[in-house]
């Protein structure tokens, strides 16, 4: 399960933290509220199905040689020589969204959502619990290749203005595979910041069922912490023609330092990360009001993970964290004191319109986790004099979720594959260009832009892709041309796969 908890402190866990016992049936039952309006005992969504398909989707981002169990048969091997033009072995790894570029930061960042999806949910995902841990390994195996030289990290493989002037298939690509890396002369202490939270965060992943492996990734995340600290600075400074204005370093790199931190303090219990908690935390801008979750600004997320130090293993040093995390939670309670978060009139929360499912998902993973830590401390969150229960969380997640899912005023899944309606023209390019089993001969560059200019739906279906979605105003095109609302991408999707586990066990599903 990759889950250091004795059995008897699982299954209290278990018990307590959905809120509800199991009834015979599989189905929540609340003492003394059996029929709860807001808990129906029949779920509206078959979230088991939304959870599988949200893991598959990590199968069709795959850079690299294809194992014989792939599960989106459309793909074939691509990239096989990544790495070649700096003499290193950098094939594997994911695309990160609709094109052929893999982008070291985002890539570590869907890696260690996934791997927190699974710290926190996995116990429950039953059956789908090794294709979770899989699409880990698929990432670390690459991340460990990315880091295997010390004091120097490749961030990206791939031109991605070359890239983004074609329009073709991975298998096809013959734009230039350019390799980026850091080193002391050109830091990134957020990339590598990131890095070392993705392998320490995937280290407990496989402590019980590859110790050797964990080990390796725990080994590797504390070298490339260590380097991340010691040479100071955004990799978007010395690599802004290559990374920006894609995956540019907005935030700095503070917060990625305190990730890296706190997840090395959960990975491996020294106290010298606690130590570097307590005495940087301020510094790296632990208080402050920022209230996006993404893969560039990890604030909040630090903020959750350190408050669970403080409520679940009573570590009185990290108190101010639950402060911190409450005034996180406080800003997307609607209608409570200091709530700042915009909502479409359909109800999906609403930061930005490039992307915004990221928020969504990525805030949903969040409340839910909260809650759980909530619930074990016997806490809730006080909004300005408002109280608000770890049930109140639950419940705008999955109001969330349901959005996503269907429940919207277009009644389209913003999933493709799950459900009746879906998005046909997604801004991918794998996708949207006939398969190699129907097409062998190449697609030129220039060739497949009458592909992306069509308005046929998409020949593969890129099974469990959630894309950008709607905006403002509940409206969506399904306009291929759109990347900002059509495009998937894998930091969409990791900290789904954690809340759509949650749903689905709650509901009896799993």
């Amino acid at each position: 399960m990759g889950l250091s908890l004795s059995p008897l402190s699982l299954v209290v866990l278990l018990a307590c933290f959905t809120g509800s016992v199991l009834q015979g049936d599989g189905f929540p039952f609340h003492h003394n509220r059996p029929f709860h309006h807001h808990h129906p005992r029949f779920a509206k969504h078959n979230y088991r199905d939304a959870l599988t398909k949200s893991i598959i989707f990590f199968e069709g981002q795959r850079s690299g040689r294809l194992p014989s169990n792939q599960r989106i048969t459309w793909r074939r091997d691509s990239g096989l020589s990544d790495g070649a033009a700096m003499h290193v072995d950098l094939v594997g790894g994911y695309y990160d969204a609709g094109d052929n570029v893999k982008f070291g930061f985002p890539m570590a960042f869907t890696t260690t959502m996934l791997s927190w999806s699974v710290i926190e949910f996995g116990g429950l995902m039953k059956g789908e619990i090794q294709n979770a841990k899989q699409a880990i390994r698929w990432a670390t195996d690459y991340l460990l290749k990315a880091t295997a030289h010390p004091g120097t990290i490749y961030v990206q493989v791939g031109d991605a203005n070359k890239d983004h002037s074609c329009w073709e298939r991975p298998e096809d690509m013959d734009t230039p595979r350019s390799v980026f890396k850091i080193d002391k002369n050109s830091p990134g202490s957020d990339v590598a910041g990131e890095t070392a939270a993705a392998l320490a965060a995937a280290s407990l992943i496989f402590r019980r069922i590859d110790p050797t492996y964990s080990k390796l990734l725990v080994r590797r995340a504390i070298r490339v912490f260590e380097f991340a600290d010691k040479y100071r600075g955004a990799y978007s400074n010395g690599l802004k023609k290559a990374v920006c204005p894609f995956y540019c370093s907005y935030s700095g790199y503070q917060d990625e330092l305190l990730w890296g931190a706190a997840w090395l303090h959960r990975a491996t219990k020294n106290p010298t990360y606690l130590k570097y908690i307590q005495v940087n935390g301020q510094i790296l801008g632990a208080a402050e009001f920022d209230n996006t979750f993404g893969w560039d600004n990890k604030h909040v997320g630090a903020r959750i993970l350190l408050s669970k130090a403080f409520l679940v293993q009573r570590l009185q040093s990290l108190h101010e964290y639950k402060g911190h995390a409450d005034n996180f939670i406080c800003s997307l309670v609607p209608g409570a004191p200091f709530s700042s978060a915009q909502y479409t009139p359909g109800g999906l929360l609403f930061k930005m319109n490039d992307s915004n499912m990221q928020y969504v998902t990525s805030s949903s993973f969040l409340l839910l986790t909260y809650a759980k830590y909530l619930t074990s401390a016997h806490q809730v969150v006080n909004c300005g004099g408002t109280t608000v229960t770890p049930k109140r969380l639950r419940i705008i997640a999955k109001k969330q979720v349901d959005y996503l899912l269907g429940d919207n005023p277009l009644k389209m899944s913003y999933m493709v594959g799950y459900g009746p309606r879906y998005p046909q023209r997604i801004h991918h390019r794998g996708s949207s260009l006939p398969s190699v089993a129907k097409h062998p001969a190449k697609i030129q560059c220039s060739a497949g832009f009458n592909f992306m200019n069509s308005q046929s739906p998409n020949p593969n279906i890129l099974v469990g892709a959630v894309i950008g979605g709607p905006d403002q105003h509940d409206r969506f095109p399904d306009q291929r041309s759109d990347y900002e609302q059509s495009e998937p991408a894998t930091y969409i999707n990791a900290p789904l796969v954690g809340a759509l586990a949650y749903l689905a066990h709650s509901f009896g599903q799993l």
